[in-house]
């Protein structure tokens, strides 16, 4: 099976590294608009060759690993594409993305959303287990055509990766909570410690829970700010009401409600028993 990959940072390098280790013998092309990452990528042996974005859309499976805005971008403006073709995207939201593509083409697309990923990027961050034993959303497959969702629970299956299946506006709801509020409070984590604290205090004294949540802050700014745009009412929702239990334990310490703090606390500790 012939497969481009237009974007070769830690998705779509991660993603050429694992299909090539995979039992199905896969050709995988590479385009990335930075030719130094095109460079990078073969150096680092993430695909088998570079082509121009031209040849990379008419591949039989073409996956778009870029920032969603580009991904709407492409998607917007691709050309009719065969019966037999397979465009898959591998963004972070899904509803913008699946509404974007033309109707001529519908059939053709398959939107899916692999929740892993780290805070790097670029060809180097790429990693050969960066997909195995985590999940994969496939969103809106009854606009898809049969085959091309076939052929994208193959290509998934073959990364190592457990699939399941929603509508895009349901995802995006719950990646507000679950991805994309945990980046926004990193970030926000990170600041709120800069503005008070020297550096090199926060680097003599930072232990391993600071570290832990302050690290999602180390992503691409660029890229979660599009994140942020496409997912704007379900991430201004999903902060609200982190304010709201915030200022429910802030309350709690000012007025010295330690039993009613502690039993939040309590509260909370149950989320780890659902990944028991």
């Amino acid at each position: 099976m012939e497969i481009s990959i237009i974007g070769l940072g830690l998705m779509g390098g991660s993603l050429g590294l694992g299909l090539k280790k995979s039992s199905t013998p896969y050709k995988i092309s590479g385009y990335d608009l930075n030719s130094e990452h095109s460079i990078m990528a073969m150096q680092l042996g993430l695909v088998d060759e570079i082509v121009s974005l031209t040849d990379a859309l008419t591949k039989e499976v073409v996956i778009l690993a870029t920032p969603v805005d580009i991904c709407i971008k492409i998607l917007s403006e691709f050309a009719p594409v065969s019966a037999s073709q397979t465009v898959i995207d591998l963004g972070s939201t899904k509803e913008k993305i699946s509404n974007a593509v033309k109707s001529e083409i519908r059939e053709s697309f398959v939107a899916a959303h692999p929740m892993t990923g780290t805070e790097y990027s670029g060809p180097t961050a790429a990693k050969e287990e960066l997909y195995k034993n985590s999940t994969v959303v496939l969103c809106d497959l009854e606009k898809s055509g049969k085959r091309q969702a076939d052929i994208a629970k193959k290509i998934f299956t073959d990364l190592g990766m457990k699939i399941i299946e929603m509508d895009s506006a349901t995802h995006d709801l719950h990646a507000a909570y679950i991805s994309h509020l945990p980046h926004i409070i990193s970030y926000s984590l990170a600041a709120t410690v800069l503005s008070k604290e020297n550096p090199q205090d926060i680097l003599s004294m930072a232990a391993g829970g600071f570290r832990d949540m302050s690290r999602l802050a180390k992503s691409r700014p660029d890229l979660w700010t599009q994140i942020f745009r496409q997912n704007k009412q379900n991430l201004l929702e999903s902060v609200k009401l982190f304010e709201k239990n915030l200022s429910e334990l802030r309350s709690c310490i000012e007025n010295e409600e330690w039993e009613s703090l502690e039993e939040k606390l309590e509260k909370a500790k149950e989320l780890h028993l659902i990944f028991k």
